[in-house]
C-alpha cells in the first residue's frame, strides 16, 4: 500500500511490498563488494595468517573473486535485484555526514538526515526519531518493528528507552514467551563470549531469525559488526571470512522468507553499511574516519517485488546514505518525513509505475486543494 502524505492527508496506492528487512555489515568496503578480495592486502602476511583464506578467496578475475566472497549478493541480488556503489563505473554512494564512523552513520541511515550534534560513538540517546519510530506509528505496523545488533550502542541510536521498540543488542537476551531455541541461545551467549566484542554476529543473526519466526515483524533491522571488528584488528583473512559467513546468513534468511505465505514475494531486503574504510595495503584499510581517505565511500543492495531486476548499476550517479530511510518507507508505501528534510527516495530502486502513480496522486491532491 503506497500512502502519499500531502499537507496532512494520506492517499493509498497498492504495492507488493508489505515487509522490509534492512541489514548492515559494519565497515565493509565497496572494494570487496564489487571486486572481491584485495590482492594488495590479501598477500600481505602482516594482515593474513590463514593461508586457506588466500586459497579460498583469490582468483585473477575480480568477477569470480566477488562471487566467491559473496555468492548470495552476486547470484541472487545480482540477478534479481540491484547493487549500487561500484566506483569503477563512477556509481558513487557516500555518507553525507562528515565523520565516517558508526554512530553518525547509523543515525544518518535511520534518521534520513545529518545531525551535526551526532559526532561520537558514545551511548547517548539519539535526539531524533528514526524510520523505526515512523513505521511503528503507521496503521498495521504497530508493534511490528524490531531491531537486532551486535553493537550495544544500537539501543541508544534506535531510542529503545523512549519509544520502546524492541532492540536486542550487545549482550541482550531473548525475552518474553521465547522458544526453546531462544532459551538455548541465551545459555550459549554466556558460555561463548566474544573476547573482542559484545557477542558474535552469529548470535545476533539467530536472535533476529528466531524473533522473525515467532513475532512476524513487518519492519526488521539487523546490524552485524564483525567485519569492522576484524578490520580494526588488521585481520584481513577474518574480515573476509566474516563477510562470507554474513552472506550465508542473509541467504538463509531470504530462503526462509520465500517459503512463508506472509513474507514470500511481499518482502524487500535492503543491505548496506554504516561507513567505508581506508584504501591501500598500509594501515589505512584498517581504519576509518576523517583521517582515512575512502571512509565515506559505501554501497547499497536491494532485492524485492517492487524493485526492477537491474543487477549491478553501472551508470554514473551520486547517492547518499541518508536516502535509505525514505526509500525503505516508499517501497512500503509510506511517505517518510522528519523534523528536518530527509534524503530523497532512490527512484531507480522502485518500479517506475509505482512512482508514476505516486506523482500523479500527489499532483491531483495539490490541484484539488488549490481549487478549494
Amino acid at each position: 500500500m503506497l500512502c502519499v502524505l500531502v499537507h496532512g492527508s494520506i492517499f493509498a496506492q497498492e504495492t507488493k511490498t508489505k515487509n522490509v528487512v534492512i541489514i548492515t555489515l559494519d565497515g565493509f568496503r565497496w572494494q570487496e563488494v564489487f571486486q572481491g578480495a584485495d590482492s594488495a592486502i590479501l598477500f600481505n602476511k602482516e594482515y593474513v595468517t590463514d593461508m586457506q583464506a588466500t586459497d579460498l578467496f583469490w582468483n585473477t578475475s575480480s568477477l569470480k573473486r566477488r562471487e566467491t566472497l559473496l555468492p548470495f549478493f552476486w547470484n541472487v541480488i545480482g540477478a534479481e535485484g540491484q547493487l549500487y556503489g561500484n566506483r569503477g563505473y563512477k556509481n558513487q554512494v557516500n555518507c553525507a555526514n562528515p565523520h565516517w564512523f558508526s554512530y553518525p552513520g547509523y543515525s544518518e541511515l535511520l534518521v534520513g538526515f545529518v545531525d551535526k550534534r551526532i559526532r561520537s560513538n558514545h551511548a547517548i540517546e539519539n535526539p531524533n526519531s528514526t524510520i523505526l519510530d515512523f513505521v511503528n506509528q503507521q496503521p498495521g505496523f504497530e508493534n511490528k518493528v524490531a531491531a537486532f545488533a551486535t553493537w550495544e550502542v544500537m539501543s541508544s541510536i534506535a531510542r529503545e528507552q523512549t519509544n520502546h521498540i524492541p532492540v536486542n543488542a550487545g549482550k541482550d537476551k531473548a525475552e518474553g514467551n521465547i522458544s526453546e531455541r531462544e532459551v538455548l541461545l541465551n545459555e550459549l551467549s554466556d558460555k561463548l563470549p566474544n573476547p573482542h566484542g559484545a557477542r558474535y554476529d552469529a548470535f545476533t543473526f539467530q536472535y533476529a531469525f528466531e524473533y522473525l519466526k515467532r513475532k512476524r515483524p513487518r519492519f526488521l533491522f539487523i546490524s552485524f559488526d564483525e567485519t569492522d571488528e576484524h578490520g580494526h584488528s588488521g585481520r584481513y583473512d577474518a574480515y573476509l571470512k566474516s563477510a562470507h559467513r554474513t552472506d550465508e546468513m542473509i541467504e538463509e534468511l531470504w530462503t526462509w522468507i520465500q517459503l512463508q505465505d506472509d513474507y514470500k514475494d511481499q518482502t524487500t531486503l535492503i543491505i548496506t553499511t554504516d561507513h567505508g574504510r581506508g584504501s591501500g595495503a598500509k594501515n589505512s584499510w584498517k581504519n576509518h574516519g576523517r583521517l582515512s581517505f575512502g571512509s565515506s565511500q559505501m554501497w547499497f543492495a536491494i532485492l524485492g517485488p517492487d524493485t526492477p531486476a537491474l543487477g549491478e548499476i553501472k551508470t554514473e550517479a551520486q547517492y547518499f546514505q541518508k536516502q535509505i530511510a525514505r526509500t525503505a518507507a516508499s517501497v512500503l508505501g509510506l511517505n517518510y518525513s522528519n523534523v528536518e528534510p530527509v534524503g530523497e527516495t532512490i527512484h531507480s530502486m522502485i518500479s517506475s509505475s509505482i512512482l508514476a502513480n505516486q506523482r500523479a496522486t500527489t499532483e491531483k491532491v495539490i490541484i484539488g486543494q488549490q481549487e478549494n
